[in-house]
């Protein structure tokens, strides 16, 4: 548990600066409810959605490429010196001389309107598949978001409830010892105790009481930790409405089934991803073939000596056409582009194998950890029931003075030994459990 306070501290230390904006409120929560709560306000899961909305516009961007492409354009210029050209004197009658002559008028101007429009370019064909595969790429994102966020608030929420049935131990444990040290008291006053009888129970009361200090602190952390994993404000008031007595911790774990790859968003994100890889594959062959585009333009040219006949006169020029280019020879880089994307491709399937293996390996541990967490928890709870009777049992020997008040004192601290056990292995079972399901695909968003 220190552990987990220390990494509380650290996580919350990073993201406090990250409400300063958010409006604090106050709610009640279930499990399912904090979760619902934050698949629509957690940070990292608007990100992915902003990046679906990312991918759409590639998408759309992709297809623009293939659409026609008109554009316009305007033109004024004033010859302040208008070229002047040497003209051999042979055409003017003579001969071995050179005769300036200007060519030109003053002011010319021009609008114009140029339309092109791709017909074939096996790249384009392409890079349209890719990028549709790319948006699903982004949407299995948001997907591993949303179950990663899912797990996080699960296992902060149990901490919470955790730390709940700690601080009810804690506080009934208070009780009693409370009522034990002012029955010892009263004996000392009558002379029929020690006052070393009184000095141990003070000394574990005062133990007690420091750890419920230290349990109601570690509880508002991890409150805190809720809120931060559902996108809640830190300010917020937050009680949660489930109890630990409300999760079936008996239930006997699902065996995989051999669909265990295919329920894993990480086995789908990495299957998406080799389909990028292929068409990436695909692409760089299609460089190897020729492309084709039609064009057409129409212009009008405006030429004059004064500035005010500018536009008098107008010679209109207007063209089609197709353009074939075929690429011959680049330098052999469009052949090792081909050759790395294949290598790509083959990485991608070297990792498909080993995220199989990863796979098999983390149910096999979840699930052994599972079952171990099970029994350890039957175990400690058996443990603290027998904790209670032996102090129930020594309590009575005590007050009909056949025991002594040390036997008392070492029940009261085996008491909240075992209870501490408990505690953590019910923790441990809780966090178990959520570590299995996520290992099996079960969670899913």
């Amino acid at each position: 548990m220190k552990q987990l306070l220390y990494s509380l501290i650290f996580c919350l230390g990073i993201a406090t600066p990250a409400f300063s904006q958010q409006k604090d409120t106050t709610a009640s929560f279930s499990l399912q409810d904090a979760i619902n709560y934050a698949q629509n306000h957690q940070i990292s899961i608007k990100n992915a959605k902003i990046d679906e909305q990312i991918a759409i516009n590639t998408v759309k961007k992709t297809i623009g490429i293939g659409l026609p492409q008109v554009s316009a354009n305007a033109s004024f210029q004033d010859y302040l010196k208008v070229p002047t050209s040497l003209i051999p004197g042979e055409f003017f009658g003579q001969p071995g001389t050179e005769i300036p002559v200007t060519f030109g008028v003053k002011y010319n101007s021009g609008i114009g309107l140029e339309l092109n429009q791709l017909l074939f370019d096996g790249s384009y064909l392409v890079g349209l598949q890719a990028s549709k595969t790319y948006k699903e790429l982004s949407v299995k994102n948001t997907a591993r978001t949303r179950i990663e966020t899912a797990v996080a608030v699960t296992k902060a929420y149990y901490s919470v409830l955790v730390n709940n049935e700690q601080l009810t131990l804690i506080d009934a444990n208070i009780e009693r010892l409370k009522k034990s040290l002012n029955d010892t008291e009263q004996l000392f006053k009558n002379g029929f105790a020690e006052k070393i009888d009184v000095d141990r129970l003070t000394v574990l009361n005062n133990n007690l009481l420091t750890e419920r200090e230290n349990v109601i602190r570690l509880l508002a952390l991890n409150v805190n930790l809720l809120k931060f994993q559902m996108g809640m404000s830190i300010g917020s008031s937050l009680q949660l409405t489930d109890r630990i007595s409300d999760i079936n911790t008996n239930t006997t774990p699902v065996l995989g089934d051999g669909l265990t790859y295919n329920k894993r968003i990480e086995y789908s994100l990495l299957q998406t991803q080799k389909k990028l890889n292929e068409l990436d594959v695909k692409r760089y062959k299609s460089l190897f073939l020729p492309s084709l585009a039609a064009f057409g333009s129409t212009s009008a040219n405006f030429q004059a000596d004064k500035f005010g006949d500018l536009y008098d006169k107008r010679f209109p020029t207007t063209v089609i056409g197709l353009r074939l280019s075929i690429p011959i020879y680049s330098g052999g880089q469009k052949l090792y582009d081909l050759r790395n994307a294949k290598l790509e491709s083959l990485k991608t399937d070297n990792n498909l194998i080993n995220l199989q293996n990863s796979i098999d390996l983390e149910v096999s541990q979840a699930r052994t950890t599972y079952l171990n967490g099970q029994k350890s928890l039957e175990n400690q709870k058996r443990n603290m029931d027998l904790a209670k009777e032996v102090l129930r049992v020594t309590k009575v020997k005590y007050d009909q003075g056949v025991g002594s008040s040390l036997e008392v004192t070492t029940a009261e601290t085996s008491l909240k030994e075992a209870q501490n056990n408990y505690i953590n292995a019910l923790y441990d079972m809780l966090i178990n459990k959520v570590n299995l399901d996520k290992a099996l695909g079960n969670i899913n968003y």
